[in-house]
């Protein structure tokens, strides 16, 4: 009997355990857009540390890892969507993927978990002081593996937080995680201490616990004044700044129509008519998304000639979105680029993209699986661009980043520390519908304009096309599915800071830190 009792109470643990870690991964989603409650951001992560007390490393894996597979499903469901919809994948397939997807993210989560030695989690000191390490030091694992999958980090939850994000441009959107999950390693200290005492076991609290606390309170409040005093700061400084007046074309074109040569000459003539919309407002730059030409521009040359000529129209410089093609070496090559345009209809220059989407834009290992295509209607795989490469003018330098490349901190680093004075983001969300993806994609744009000090122009073949200035305060922003030609006057700022200097030492020292955390307890652990 007392044999069926054990077993019957393991059973009731591992089922409270494994409720825990579920609990963890739907607060953690909560926490990002929609429905963005972000303040659960900084405890969403304590039931999952709390179920990891006295727990074998096997298990430590399986629950970080449930954690996180509930975490993906619930936060990038609009991948299956997107398979199914545009890539005419059957739900039978696309539902799989997602899970392959999350399973293959989650093994992070579990990575974390799995560093979580029970030493590290036994006292306050260690959990204040490890476990926010080795949190960043996983995020940033996961940012740079197998071509890096950085979408909604822990801290890009805080991004309407416009005081407490300042700090990225010390660390970037690293160190914004990093005070979250230290947020989330005290409330677990202080759960692990009151649940203790309520067992009568000892919960001592020791002179290094206390100090650890005092250090975790006053890396926040530090971390508040500072983004209190760099707004004010900044402000000032923007205020003597030269301007810019930017305009965003949003022309709203339906993702199933986008390619139909039945109506790439009614979509080139969508772009051109709101463009003029915006001649009397004189804008100094113009910028049309991601592919917003169905064609090869300044291949086809009836459709060029009207572009060109809507150009000339409007009187200004242009960045157009639209897929290239060249002949190198007896081969044709295909790239998702840009273009700038000078007000005379002129090509000035070239951005191709440099990170491209795998099984978007390119396919992976195509030599040795054929049979997988891509989800992209294309004639070919696209080629990659030069890193960092700045399109330029007599007065203007842009850093410009194609889709999904906005959420790699690395690629607006770079492009800032090059010379970069304003940040420029196309892109084509038409994929997404009305999930909660678009708004997830231009949350983690806000950080890119923080971390480098830039103004940040964003447009977008629908939603969300918006202008965001160095301090992260969103000046326009358009609604999904909605035809746009706006305008939004941004300063232009040219130093550089401490991020964009240093770029990712922080979080390599928060990799490093955690490592070491982990190879010092190791005796203690047992594991």
């Amino acid at each position: 009997m007392s044999r069926l009792g054990s077993i019957v109470s393991g059973m009731r643990s591992t089922l409270r355990e494994t409720a825990a870690a579920i609990a963890a991964g739907l607060l953690l989603t909560t926490a990002f857009p929609k429905p963005s409650v972000a303040v659960l951001a900084w405890m969403a992560l304590v039931p999952l540390l709390v179920s990891l007390q006295g727990q074998r490393p096997g298990e430590r894996f399986r629950l970080g890892f449930i954690a996180g597979l509930v975490h993906y499903l619930t936060l990038l469901y609009w991948v299956a969507y997107t398979m199914q919809v545009y890539g005419h994948l059957p739900i039978s397939v696309s539902v799989p993927v997602l899970f392959l997807f999350s399973a293959c993210l989650a093994v992070f989560f579990g990575g974390f978990t799995l560093c979580c030695t029970g030493p590290i989690l036994a006292a306050p000191a260690p959990t204040i002081m490890a476990v926010p390490a080795l949190w960043v030091g996983f995020e940033y694992l996961r940012s740079v593996l197998f071509t890096g999958f950085p979408w909604e980090l822990l801290g890009y939850s805080q991004y309407e937080n416009r005081t407490l994000i300042q700090i990225a441009d010390l660390a970037g959107i690293w160190g914004v995680s990093y005070l979250v999950a230290m947020g989330n390693a005290l409330l677990a200290a202080a759960t692990v201490a009151v649940l203790r005492r309520r067992s009568g076991q000892p919960a001592s609290f020791s002179g290094r616990d206390a100090v650890a606390v005092a250090v975790g309170v006053l890396l926040f409040a530090a971390s508040w004044g500072y983004g209190a005093f760099r707004i004010g700061d900044m402000e000032r400084k923007l205020a003597r700044a030269p301007t810019l007046r930017a305009g965003m074309v949003q022309g709203n074109i339906p993702q199933g129509i986008k390619w139909d040569r039945r109506f790439q000459r009614r979509t080139t003539e969508k772009y051109i008519q709101l463009s003029t919309r915006l001649k009397p407002e004189r804008p100094d730059l113009v910028v049309w998304p991601e592919t917003a030409t169905p064609f090869y521009l300044f291949h086809d040359e009836e459709l060029t000639e009207a572009v060109l000529e809507g150009v000339r129209e409007t009187g200004a410089p242009f960045l157009i979105g639209s897929n290239a093609a060249e002949r190198r070496g007896g081969k044709i090559r295909y790239f998702n680029s840009a273009f700038l345009v000078d007000p005379e209809g002129r090509r000035l220059a070239r951005y191709d993209k440099v990170h491209l989407v795998p099984y978007g834009e390119y396919v992976p290992l195509k030599r040795f699986f054929p049979f997988i295509g891509k989800l992209v209607e294309h004639v070919g795989d696209f080629d990659h661009g030069v890193r960092g490469e700045i399109l330029e003018t007599d007065n203007l330098r842009l850093g410009v980043q194609i889709c999904y490349e906005i959420i790699f901190p690395s690629l607006s680093r770079t492009l800032a520390d090059n010379g970069a004075t304003l940040l420029v983001n196309i892109t084509n969300d038409a994929w997404y519908g009305r999930t909660a993806a678009p708004y997830q994609h231009f949350s983690m744009a806000v950080f890119r304009a923080v971390e480098n000090r830039r103004s940040l122009i964003r447009a977008a073949n629908t939603g969300i096309s918006g202008c965001i200035d160095p301090v992260g305060r969103v000046l326009v922003r358009t609604k999904l599915f909605e035809d746009a030609a706006l305008t939004c006057e941004v300063p232009v700022w040219g130093e550089k800071s401490l991020y964009t200097r240093t770029g990712g030492l922080f979080p390599a020292l928060c990799l490093a830190g955690g490592v070491f955390a982990v190879f010092r307890y190791r005796k203690q652990a047992g594991t």
